[in-house]
């Protein structure tokens, strides 16, 4: 072979093996690419502690601290009404006063009887005290003395039941005068100068008396906000019908327990009402600003996982690979959920991560570090 074939040759191989390395570099190129392009690429946020106190509005209803109706003690006619609808009383004022013409006649007959059970008893005394003189000189026998001392214990005790009796008619005589038994506004009004009152079985309501210098503020908190309902924490209040108006609740006491149908426990605000511009029976709008809990986490709620084996994360380990971590949640705020327990307050967590995810998975952190990327 000459000289010219064999660089021919020469040339021919090297040409084959250039072709055959390029041809293999190709292929592993290709596959690392895509080895690259099949790792997912996610956004991932970590878990943050909140420090500001946190707010919590519950709609409430407004009632009165003393509320109470006002009923008839005798029978009668109503002879005078001193008050109306939206009057303010204070506690011992006239209301109305009853004409009860049967407890006057009553009266009369008792105080007679009374003093007739005076004579009756005074003459009893003196003809027992004689007897008994008239006894000890063998001048009556035992048997008629002890008769007349018995007569004149017997008149003793009638005389202390017409007087019980006369007392009792006197207390009643004075129910004719209606009296307001606290400080309060008249907020209804039942009878009228003339109407027929009862005061038997057939009873009606002659007023309704609320006591409204402050207010009891009744609120229905959730159980999950049961722990921070404790007695002393204040609120701010609105009313409707004062637009811009913040008033301000305080705690005092709760249910103590929680309402098996509503999962709610029942807590009471004081409301100071001065000038009476709140009314009993009203909406309200309460405020709680509540402590932050220490130690508890919070998330984006699209970071949650609802799997069969329970709710939960998926976090990116250190070296790139995904953890599916059990946590268990505290309360909704829509946007975010409170985590009590299953995370450290450093681990990125997925946003949005997919269905298919799994644990040990290569995932790829977008922008590169924790945090990046991740949805607002």
């Amino acid at each position: 072979m000459t000289t010219a074939g064999i660089i021919a040759v020469i040339v021919a191989l090297a040409l084959a093996a250039w072709g055959v390395s390029s041809r293999i570099e190709g292929h592993d190129a290709l596959r690392k690419k895509t080895a690259a392009e099949s790792i997912p690429t996610v956004a991932v946020v970590e878990p943050t502690q909140e420090a500001r106190p946190e707010e919590l509005t519950l709609p409430g209803s407004l009632q009165a601290y003393t509320d109470a109706p006002v009923y008839a003690r005798v029978s009668g006619y109503l002879k005078s009404r001193f008050v109306d609808i939206g009057s303010r009383v204070k506690a011992g004022d006239l209301l109305a006063e009853i004409d009860t013409p049967e407890i006057d006649e009553q009266l009369r007959q008792a105080e007679a009887d009374l003093a007739t059970a005076e004579a009756n008893n005074q003459l009893a005394q003196i003809t027992a005290r004689r007897w008994r003189g008239l006894v000890l000189k063998n001048s009556v026998s035992e048997q008629d003395t002890d008769e007349k001392v018995g007569d004149a214990a017997a008149k003793q005790a009638a005389l202390v039941a017409a007087r019980a009796n006369l007392a009792r008619l006197r207390d009643l005589q004075g129910f004719k005068r209606i009296t307001a038994p606290f400080d309060g506004v008249i907020t209804a009004r039942n009878v009228d100068i003339g109407t027929l009152i009862d005061a038997g079985g057939g009873a009606h309501e002659l007023f309704h008396l609320a006591a409204t210098q402050k207010l009891r503020l009744y609120v229905q908190a959730p159980q999950v906000y049961a722990a921070a309902m404790v007695p002393g924490i204040s609120a701010d209040v609105q009313v409707v019908d004062r637009p811009g108006r913040d008033f301000t609740g305080r705690l005092v006491r709760t249910a103590g327990a929680i309402d098996p149908a509503s999962r709610t426990l029942l807590v009471e605000l004081e409301v100071g009402n001065p000038e009476g511009e709140l009314l009993p029976g009203a909406y309200a709008e309460v405020r709680f600003k509540l402590p932050p809990r220490p130690g508890v986490l919070r998330l984006p709620a699209n970071a949650l996982l609802f799997r069969a084996g329970g709710l939960k994360v998926a976090a990116v380990t250190a070296n790139g690979r995904v953890e599916l971590l059990p946590i268990t949640l505290g309360r909704d705020f829509g946007t975010e959920v409170e985590v009590l327990s299953g995370l450290a307050g450093n681990q990125p967590v997925i946003i949005n991560p997919p269905d298919s995810i799994a644990s040990g998975q290569a995932v790829r952190v977008a922008g590169g570090t924790a945090g990046e990327g991740a949805v607002k």
